[in-house]
């Protein structure tokens, strides 16, 4: 089977503060099902989160998915790009700034990797609270590199910003999953 047609498992934190943060969540949801060999397996609940870095910005709208994808780890980071630049971020986006759509890579399988455009697992992923707590949702998987499991990793978290669940609403899957299984 060739590295394109493999299913690897692949976690993507996605999180919107600029327009409709539901719709911009829900809209990725779309266009990432929409990726070749690729498909959504599960998704999160969908947490409000208080911004970190500049505190004066929007509160987030923050969630998990799981994929099972044929793609290798450059090309799914790729379309996560291009679908960011759909639904409106600049590609020179600066650091901390309001965005209306932000999708990180966390964990690719077990895989490491560190190159000039991609880190695996996530390198903040065991710093941040508003990924911890939806990825344990889906899954408590293992971090690669720290061989702790996502529930281990959320009880030492350094993170204290707050965070809490939005029970109004539930991202829908495409192809009319709910969000959790």
């Amino acid at each position: 089977m060739g590295a394109e047609t493999a299913k690897h498992v692949v976690f993507i934190g996605a999180g919107s503060n600029m327009g409709s943060r539901k719709e911009n969540l829900q809209r990725s949801l779309s266009l990432l099902a929409d990726i070749p060999t690729t498909s959504i397996e599960k998704v999160s609940k969908v947490y409000l989160s208080e911004p970190l870095g500049m505190k004066e910005e929007s509160w987030f709208y923050n969630a998990v998915f799981q994929l099972h994808t044929g793609l290798s780890p450059h090309s799914l980071l790729m379309s996560c790009k291009t679908i960011e630049e759909l639904l409106g971020r600049a590609k020179d986006h600066p650091q901390w700034s309001p965005r209306t759509l932000d999708l990180d890579l966390l964990l690719y399988d077990k895989l490491v990797r560190k190159d000039e455009n991609l880190s695996l697992p996530h390198p903040e992923l065991p710093n941040r609270k508003f990924v911890l707590l939806p990825l344990l949702e889906l899954a408590n998987p293992v971090h690669p590199i720290l061989k702790k499991t996502t529930a281990e990793l959320l009880a030492s978290c350094p993170d204290s910003s707050e965070i809490s669940p939005i029970d109004e609403f539930e991202l829908l899957v495409p192809g009319g999953k709910g969000g959790k299984e």
